[in-house]
């Protein structure tokens, strides 16, 4: 959903195979049902926790056996549960970690591992955030650590998978208004509207704002980009 299912939509649409590796089959299914109505056999989900190594061991493992190679992969699972530091739980902090971070390197290590023997290089995008780059709100301390493990993650794989043609990038939005937005806001508009006030252009992004930056990290657009992250705020980070 969100911003995962816009990215999956540009891509399909700019020819890749898709396989969505997704904790809620139902959400995946609807999405490659969607999917497959432009282009049969293009799509496949595989029910996944993304924090299980077996998990991104199966998902790695269907995208080379079903569509003949891993050439993309897009890491954008991710949580964001307000805790204040008080009331932050071990278990808590744990899962924001183990979701937000440790699927990233994860999925990262054995894609790029197939994207080695294949010999051909890759492209490898991970959906960081604007909290990458500067503190967000007091309540949100674990996922703000994740993201910022996130951005150091990207780099410094960059560097390492460079020499085999394996590009490693970043996107970091702003706020978008997606489904997991809605259901932090309880659908309240007006505190939607507060949350954009801080944002030059008055506006929240659009999930296919994301897909859009996705699909230009994916392409040869950007064959000169590693260890680089794009900015889609708004104009956020200006204040």
């Amino acid at each position: 959903m969100g911003i995962g299912r816009s990215i999956a939509f540009r891509l399909h649409e700019a020819g890749a195979n898709v396989v969505l590796a997704d904790l809620d089959e139902s959400a995946a299914h609807k999405t490659a049902d969607e999917l497959s109505q432009h282009r049969p056999d293009s799509v496949y989900v595989v029910p996944c926790d993304v924090s299980k190594r077996e998990d991104a061991e199966r998902a790695v493992k269907t995208a080379a056996t079903q569509f003949g190679s891993l050439d993309i992969l897009v890491n954008n699972a991710g949580i964001f549960p307000f805790a204040a530091l008080a009331d932050l739980t071990d278990e808590l902090f744990d899962k924001v970690i183990a979701t937000n971070l440790r699927s990233v390197y994860l999925f990262t290590k054995l894609a790029s591992e197939q994207m080695i023997a294949q010999g051909k290089g890759g492209k490898i995008i991970n959906v960081a955030s604007v909290d990458a780059l500067h503190p967000s709100m007091a309540g949100l301390a674990a996922y703000d650590a994740s993201k910022h493990g996130v951005w150091g993650f990207t780099k410094n794989t960059a560097l390492e998978l460079a020499a085999h043609d394996i590009t490693v990038n970043a996107i970091a939005p702003g706020g978008v208004a997606t489904p997991g937005v809605a259901k932090m806001t309880g659908g309240d508009l007006d505190q939607v509207k507060a949350q954009s006030s801080n944002v030059p252009m008055k506006r929240m992004g659009d999930p296919d704002e994301m897909g859009r930056v996705a699909l230009f990290l994916a392409s040869d657009l950007s064959s000169y980009m590693t260890g680089s992250i794009v900015v889609a705020d708004g104009g956020m980070l200006l204040g």
